[in-house]
């Protein structure tokens, strides 16, 4: 009597097994499919998130560097068109010039704006009022009716020191895109230091005042705008 209900017990978890098998082998199965997908989801994700920064970098890096080319040239249309000014040979085409560049100045900083950080932010904010301002005070003066300083002194001196606010932008730009410290290479790939000296020698002095130098009538020209 025992050994048959042992015998029957048996027969019974056989059975069950038989049944209950490709049940738990579904299941698991299916779990592991799920654990696959899943795995494939993330990496899927950190893929599409590592994209999305390289292009947004890239991106950002694209209009610092129409930003940084179209303040340059700005800033040295602006510096031709006062020193023409000065010597009474201003006309439509100067001023043209300058209204091209002063165009191009207002749309590569607004896209810069969409996408920089706010240091960068900052910088441009600055740099715009600052051009504002001395492009109304050289307007003014090409009119004869200058105002409080707006001379042709007072508004070249601004307009050098804006180098040196340039070069800051430049630097926060490179700092904003992870890009290593090293020397700040201007135009030619020469030190900043050298390039604003290059463009001092040469230039012929008016009282205190000097015009356009040769290197900065050639950055305009040839100036890659690099950050």
């Amino acid at each position: 009597m025992g050994n048959a209900l042992i015998a029957l017990a048996v027969a019974t978890v056989g059975v069950l097994g038989t049944l209950l098998a490709p049940v738990l082998s579904q299941r698991l199965l299916a779990r592991a499919q799920a654990e696959q997908f899943e795995r494939q989801q993330r990496t899927a994700e950190d893929q599409w998130i590592r994209e999305r920064r390289v292009a947004e970098h890239d991106r950002r890096r694209d209009s610092y560097v129409a930003a940084n080319a179209a303040y340059r040239r700005f800033r040295i249309q602006l510096m031709n068109h006062l020193w023409l000014v000065h010597q009474g040979e201003a006309g439509p085409a100067d001023r043209q010039e300058l209204e091209a560049a002063r165009q191009g100045h207002h749309a590569a900083f607004s896209e810069a704006q969409m996408t920089a950080s706010d240091a960068v932010v900052a910088e441009l904010d600055a740099l715009t009022s600052a051009l504002a301002t001395l492009y109304a005070r050289t307007m003014r003066l090409a009119e004869g009716n200058p105002v409080p300083g707006g001379s042709f002194q007072e508004i070249h001196d601004a307009l050098q020191d804006l180098w040196e606010r340039g070069l800051a932008l430049r630097g926060t730009m490179r700092a904003d895109l992870g890009v290593g410290a090293g020397a700040d290479l201007g135009a030619a790939g020469m030190p900043a230091a050298e390039v604003r000296g290059a463009e001092v020698r040469g230039a012929e002095v008016r009282g205190a005042a000097l015009p356009l130098s040769g290197a900065e009538r050639g950055e305009a020209g040839g100036g890659t705008g690099g950050v």
